[in-house]
């Protein structure tokens, strides 16, 4: 005996008061919505139903045993939907923000891949260093680089962001020895204005961690104006390797204490707890993972 078709014929039996017009709503003949229903009493070993020769009536453990089906047949339809809904073909418009330096060159040069696959979804991205607000805001998912607070959204963890230290060979000429961390109090380092990077500086070391105050000319909200301003000799930077990569490959800058190495940063996904889980935004948080994670 099939006992999910079981439960539903039976249910469905209750809510129409008899077994013709059951079998009227299920396109069967009553004698078979008879026969699931006694099968359904002898498999459960009680009565559900008191049968007349027009009509029916639950019995006491009937009423439970219906309620309790009503709520298994209703998680069943939510399950199939939301498997449906999973392999649906994502299509419709995704908001998404991102920190200007990883969305330049990190994000934005893989969305091609995600566009090609996705061919029905559009994405407007945008960019800035500026904390947004997801659910006010209106975005689909925001990627966060940083220590996360704790703000109730749901969060995918992706790749660290590994930071480098590097200076233009025009500034390293004729500035002061550098050959640990602390001796950065003595430079113009280039402090970027939306985290703390503006004033201290952190290192690994084999003793522990190292946290320099840094102080500097320039400060920025913009990696890629410090990153030029890097290269121009004005002083020495701190950030992202997708940002200098192209720069350190051609010697405009040169990484600096090798021995000691920023610690990475942790970069996250977020996306409201509470939003549908669309194909589109499944797809997209699939594509940031497998990317970036």
């Amino acid at each position: 005996m099939d006992r999910l078709t079981a439960m539903q014929i039976f249910v469905k039996a209750v809510e129409t008061g008899s077994f013709s017009a059951a079998a009227d709503a299920l396109q069967t003949s009553p004698q078979l919505v008879g026969k699931h229903v006694q099968m359904l009493e002898q498999h459960l070993g009680v009565r559900l139903l008191r049968r007349t020769t027009r009509r029916h009536s639950l019995t006491e453990i009937g009423k439970t045993f219906y309620e309790r089906a009503r709520i298994i047949l209703a998680e069943v339809e939510a399950a199939e939907s939301l498997v449906a809904e999973t392999r649906a073909t994502p299509r419709g418009r995704l908001k998404i923000n991102a920190p200007v330096t990883f969305g330049i060159h990190a994000l934005t040069p893989r969305l091609t891949d995600y566009l090609t696959a996705h061919p029905e979804v559009t994405v407007d991205l945008t960019l800035t260093n500026r904390m947004v607000d997801l659910i006010d805001e209106g975005y689909d998912a925001v990627f966060r680089v940083g220590e996360l607070a704790d703000s109730g959204l749901m969060a995918r963890t992706l790749r660290p962001y590994q930071l480098v230290l590097c200076a233009a060979p025009t500034y390293l000429t004729n500035c002061p020895a550098l050959n640990h961390p602390m001796d950065l109090q003595q430079h113009q380092c280039l402090g970027f204005s939306h985290t703390s990077l503006r004033t201290h500086w952190d290192f690994c070391s084999p003793d522990g961690r190292i946290t320099v105050p840094v102080t500097g000319r320039l400060m920025a909200d913009s990696g890629e104006a410090l990153r030029m301003a890097a290269v121009a000799g004005q002083g020495i930077l701190l950030q992202p390797l997708e940002l200098v990569e192209a720069d350190l490959a051609a010697s405009r800058l040169v990484r600096l204490l090798p021995d000691y190495e920023p610690p990475t940063r942790p970069v996250h996904i977020l996306y409201a707890p509470d939003r549908r889980m669309t194909p589109k935004l499944r797809s997209f948080l699939d594509f940031a993972v497998e990317v970036f994670g």
